[in-house]
């Protein structure tokens, strides 16, 4: 498929002659590998960040992952004061980054970064083919209250074809209960995978015996998966909160994949749990469209004319 923006590279590939064969669709694969990079970001250290991320995208390319997706914000962090001056455009140089490390592994990535646009910062989730191409830009859309100083509220959805099928890409609280409708919006254009870097945050003193995520997190996932037959991943980043209105808190992991059958893959619940997690998730079969989807939730016993009590 023609990609939304391409990094920008040093010499222009030759063009094919008049006698090569048109390049022809991967086919559809039954079983699709998933790497969950939980990463340590810093507040304010693009650098290191994007260094980490390069170090993760070639490990999830070592164990065989189609695409790898990464966490939310990853250049300087979710909140972090730094990028309301020095984030920067994508693309740019940090999504450049990115996708040239996309086409070095062979491998898709999804991450989030900072974006300036137009004199706004957006928190922006980019899906980069793994010919380095960005196929779809997504802006956060259900910003909590804290976050709405650092980036504006983004304005649409995508839902893109892809050779390991149909993805949706929205951003961590934009999965909320509260902002479930996001989810069920792109489950009705008919995305298979919804993958949503995020950066899960908690007060420094919880601990693993404490996990408060699994009605926060597994329950409005698992709303949408098996609603829809769809699967959503998640990735968070890990590490104690530096700068901004969240510091003293701490990213934690627990990263998610998640689909009809229930939960496939967890990360661990800890802010020193940097890692991949490997997700073998088959890809699923959604055949109905329109108020077929609609036909079909009624079946399941979803209610469309109730209002909340």
């Amino acid at each position: 498929m023609a990609s939304l923006f391409s990094f920008r590279k040093k010499s222009k590939p030759e063009a094919p002659s008049a006698s090569a064969p048109a390049p022809t669709a991967a086919p559809a694969t039954t079983t699709i590998r998933f790497g969950l990079g939980q990463l340590l970001v810093e507040g304010g250290e693009p650098g290191r960040n994007l260094e980490r991320a390069a170090q993760m995208i070639a490990e999830a390319a070592r164990q065989g992952c189609d695409l790898v997706l990464l966490p939310e914000t990853l250049d300087f962090a979710w909140t972090h004061p730094s990028a309301l001056q020095e984030a920067q455009p994508i693309p740019g140089a940090f999504s450049d980054l990115l996708c040239q490390e996309a086409l070095r592994h062979n491998i898709m990535v999804c991450a989030g970064l900072t974006e300036r646009l137009h004199g706004r910062n957006y928190n922006a989730a980019i899906l980069i083919s793994a010919q380095g191409e960005i196929l779809t830009k997504y802006h956060k859309i259900n910003l909590l209250t804290v976050e709405q100083p650092f980036y504006a509220v983004g304005q649409t959805l995508n839902v893109v074809d892809t050779p390991l099928g149909k993805i949706g890409v929205n951003v961590c609280a934009d999965n909320y209960l509260d902002g479930l409708s996001i989810g069920h919006t792109l489950a009705r254009m008919g995305a298979e995978f919804i993958l949503a870097p995020a950066s899960w945050t908690v007060d420094f003193s919880i601990t693993e015996e404490n996990d408060p995520y699994r009605e926060k997190w597994v329950k409005p996932f698992s709303i949408l998966a098996r609603l829809y037959n769809v699967a959503v991943l998640s990735t968070t980043s890990v590490g104690y909160i530096v700068g901004g209105p969240y510091e003293g808190k701490k990213s934690i992991g627990c990263s998610l994949a998640v689909d009809a059958s229930g939960v496939r893959a967890q990360g661990a619940f800890n802010e020193f749990a940097g890692q991949l997690v490997v997700a073998d998730i088959p890809r699923p079969v959604r055949a109905e469209q329109g108020t077929a989807i609609g036909e079909m939730l009624r079946r399941k016993g979803y209610r469309f004319d109730e209002l909340p009590v």
